[in-house]
């Protein structure tokens, strides 16, 4: 008898969990096209197909939410970015997708790191981020060097957000270009190691 009451149940967390990442997901599309100071709730709830009153619901507040959104952000930048230490070529390839997918949004969040807290938070943490990735992703090269720091901060500046961004948007290269050209770049820092 209570088959169709834990069906409801788990139905209802599952659309539950889906209003949440809806409202989530608009905040982050928003986010990639306007300041954060122009992300408001309105805005959110209209691009999430729900009401203020849910997404206040959901997430307690603005700040809430935005805390939300940025745990959600950070966990799928992890997940995007491979670290095979075997396969350097597929380990740039998804740095490389990532980038296309997110560097817009990115350039604009540190356009305002000076003035925004929250963004500069985020740019904080992900450039933190992306140190731990080329730490972890060269650790046995970083290891043979007679100074690791030095060689990570020239690795860090090879596979950087701006890096691509010189490559691909300023230049015009196109995704495959500027891999390659990014790849030498990490192969003549690698090369001095």
């Amino acid at each position: 008898m209570n088959a169709p009451r834990d069906y409801d149940m788990t139905r209802r967390s599952a659309q539950a969990e889906q209003t949440r990442s809806a409202i989530l997901v608009a905040l982050i599309e928003l986010a990639a096209e306007l300041p954060l100071a122009a992300v408001t709730l309105p805005r959110i709830a209209e691009r999430a197909a729900v009401t203020v009153q849910t997404v206040l619901r959901n997430f307690g507040s603005r700040d809430g939410l935005f805390e939300s959104a940025v745990e959600f952000g950070q966990s799928a930048v992890i997940a995007e970015r491979t670290i095979d230490a075997d396969d350097l070529d597929a380990s740039l390839a998804a740095l490389i997708d990532h980038y296309e997918r997110t560097s817009a949004q990115t350039l604009l969040l540190l356009a305002q790191e000076s003035w925004e807290p929250l963004a500069a938070r985020i740019t904080s943490n992900g450039k933190a981020l992306h140190r731990e990735w080329v730490e972890q992703l060269f650790a046995r090269s970083l290891a043979a060097t007679a100074d690791p720091e030095e060689a990570t901060d020239l690795l860090v500046v090879a596979t950087d957000l701006y890096t691509y961004s010189l490559l691909r948007r300023d230049r015009g290269l196109s995704r495959d270009e500027t891999l390659r050209r990014m790849r030498r770049l990490v192969s003549a820092v690698l090369d001095t190691l």
